[in-house]
């Protein structure tokens, strides 16, 4: 029996600042986050980009990537989007660009992706707020 769909792996997940493509087709992440050290909250991200790999699935699939505040409930952004996998070998990038983020508290904020209502990961992404250290006074 041939399967008709099998729902995708996610091979990978990650934060970052940007992400550009060479002109030989690989893609380039820029500033991969492990979480944000801020001197004040609220603070606004001009835009976060979330990179997933998805592979080893077959058919067309509906991923959903979802920013989810410290309260567990609230839910700051989401995006949908579809791709299609022809053949198990396949691989599908798909790359999320959230603008605008405003982080109103520090705190764990959660990143959840899912393909097709099926949550595959959920990580956090910790902001800290870390004061600057007072500028040294100028003497004449």
């Amino acid at each position: 029996m041939n399967p008709s769909r099998i729902l995708p792996d996610l091979q990978c997940s990650l934060l970052c600042e940007e992400v550009r493509q060479e002109i030989n087709g690989n893609l380039i992440l820029i500033g991969v986050y492990h979480g944000a050290r801020v001197p004040e909250v609220p603070v606004v991200a001009p835009r976060i980009c979330v990179f997933n790999r998805w592979t080893s699935g077959l058919g067309q699939f509906t991923e959903t990537v979802r920013l989810i505040a410290p309260d567990q409930m609230t839910v700051l952004q989401k995006a949908e989007s579809k791709f299609g996998l022809q053949e198990v070998t396949q691989q599908a990038t798909k790359v999320v660009v959230l603008g605008g983020v405003k982080f109103e508290t520090e705190g764990a904020y959660y990143i959840e992706v899912l393909v097709d209502d099926v949550m595959k990961i959920r990580y956090p992404l910790l902001i800290s707020v870390v004061p600057q250290p007072p500028r040294p006074t100028e003497t004449k």
